[in-house]
């Protein structure tokens, strides 16, 4: 894969950027700085950046197929407009609890929305992983997770793959986009990048999977088979998640954190927190929304 220069799309300084998605419709980035409690749109056309405080801790995003967003807070999930910038709870999750927060999430082809958690003290086996579907009530899909975290779909929709951060691997599951349904759970990639975990990923248009490193200041990309492809370096370690963009969805956007480094690792990246983009050579796809 050929492509090009690295370049800081915006100097977020955010403290724990993550849950990128393109709007294809407006032609900008949306994602969110997690413990700021803020979502964020950015239009790289004019740089212009609104954020959004919705006051509470917010792990992702997804847009709706109507308007606005659905937003996955801290303790349930909520509608979010982005003409008011009014805020209507949902529904809440259950078994989460004031330890527990969401985190990562995106829609699948069908409209529903997928959405993981974790404990704020990572404990072990906290997490789980969730769906919603317009009109009912959200379900349990996955349990015993610690830092549930990046997911999505094959272009053909028959697979899903899916971070427990922890396992520093990326699984793959058979995936029933009629139902909903997934099983056959097995490793599609393991990490081996010393001192990374994988965190956010996406899938590109030829079914490549590209993946953020925590710890690792990369993205990498693995091929349908599981195969390393390509490594892309991030000048800044805590890389958190990635999403293609642009007019033609070949922009690479990937966010990064600051919090939690220290003034000496700040003072060797100062970069840290922002938003990063680069053309790797191949395209994204649309985003999905959720349905409701």
């Amino acid at each position: 894969m050929s492509g090009e220069q690295m370049e800081l799309a915006l100097d977020a300084k955010a403290d724990l950027g993550e849950g990128p998605v393109w709007d294809d419709q407006t032609g900008r980035l949306i994602w969110v700085d997690i413990m700021a409690n803020r979502v964020n749109l950015f239009e790289p056309s004019t740089k212009a950046v609104r954020s959004i405080d919705v006051g509470a801790p917010v792990g992702a995003v997804a847009m709706r197929a109507s308007d606005g967003l659905l937003i996955a807070l801290a303790d349930g999930l909520a509608l979010l407009s982005l003409e008011s910038e009014e805020l209507n709870r949902l529904c809440e999750l259950p078994g989460v609890t004031p330890a527990v927060r969401m985190n990562d999430g995106k829609c699948d082809v069908a409209g529903r929305f997928w959405i993981g958690t974790m404990a704020y003290n990572f404990q072990q086996g906290a997490g789980s992983l969730y769906r919603l579907e317009a009109g009912r009530p959200p379900v349990v899909i996955l349990q015993d997770l610690t830092i549930s975290n990046g997911i999505d779909w094959s272009p053909d929709a028959s697979r899903m793959y899916f971070v427990d951060s922890p396992t520093r691997g990326i699984d793959v599951f058979d995936y029933d986009p009629s139902s909903g349904g997934i099983s056959g759970r097995r490793t599609f990639a393991e990490i081996t990048l010393e001192g990374a975990v994988p965190d956010g990923l996406c899938v590109d248009a030829e079914g490549n999977v590209w993946v953020a490193l925590w710890g690792g200041s990369c993205v990498q990309c693995f091929d349908p088979n599981g195969r390393l492809q390509t490594t892309v370096p991030v000048p800044a370690s805590q890389v958190t998640s990635c999403a293609f963009g642009g007019a033609d969805l070949s922009d690479l956007y990937i966010t990064t954190a600051r919090g939690g480094l220290s003034a000496a690792q700040l003072d060797s990246q100062p970069q840290a927190g922002g938003l990063f983009r680069i053309r790797p050579g191949v395209k994204g796809r649309v985003a999905n929304r959720f349905a409701g």
